[in-house]
């Protein structure tokens, strides 16, 4: 199933002199994912404090573009400047779930947009990453299937966002969006488990 994920090749590529960079000056891949999660939190914090006013809501595409970069650059900095760590991979998926998760709750600020739903796609999404990681326990490889993965959802919670900050987007259409983001989320942890099941069967 196609996903966003297919594209992170290309993207390296035009990210990898900034790692170049940031190597250089001794910035290792755990303080990039450490960042990245830092980053999340206070734009949650400031975005969620400020959300009757909806131009605000514009941070959170410019934060997802800046934060799919850093997961690029400390996964380049981990494979390619030899700085793997056991410590590093607690670290990716502990610091995923929590900016995942902090960005998600800020539409619970908005009156319009059901509070239920949002903790529906949290939890969801958890799952998701949740049953990329199992694979590696049964034998496979961690999965990042889509259509609904880690890159997807930054795509397209910060179209909303966009939407939102622009007002072209009516806020009561977000909760038709959640319903059939949830639905991709299914679709996503069960797609997962399948090509997981598949790939150690071989």
């Amino acid at each position: 199933m196609l996903s966003i994920y297919q594209l992170k090749p290309k993207f390296q590529s035009l990210l990898r002199p900034y790692a170049k960079s940031l190597f250089d000056a001794n910035i290792t891949a755990n303080q990039v994912t450490l960042a990245a999660c830092i980053g999340s939190i206070l734009i949650a914090l400031l975005v969620g404090y400020l959300a009757q006013y909806q131009m605000i809501f514009i941070l959170i595409p410019l934060w997802m573009f800046i934060r799919m970069a850093l997961n690029a650059i400390d996964g380049m900095l981990a494979r390619e400047f030899n700085q793997k760590s056991n410590l590093g991979a607690y670290l990716n998926e502990i610091c995923d779930v929590i900016s995942d998760s902090v960005l998600l709750l800020i539409f619970t600020q908005i009156d319009a947009v059901s509070s239920s739903l949002v903790i529906l796609v949290v939890i969801l999404s958890f799952l998701t990453e949740f049953v990329g990681v199992l694979t590696v326990m049964i034998g496979g490889s961690r999965r990042y299937d889509g259509p609904m993965g880690k890159s997807d959802r930054a795509f397209i919670f910060g179209v909303i966002s966009f939407g939102i900050a622009t007002h072209l987007l009516p806020l009561y259409w977000i909760n038709v969006l959640l319903w059939i983001i949830s639905l991709l989320l299914i679709y996503t942890i069960v797609n997962r488990i399948k090509k997981g099941l598949q790939e150690v069967a071989k």
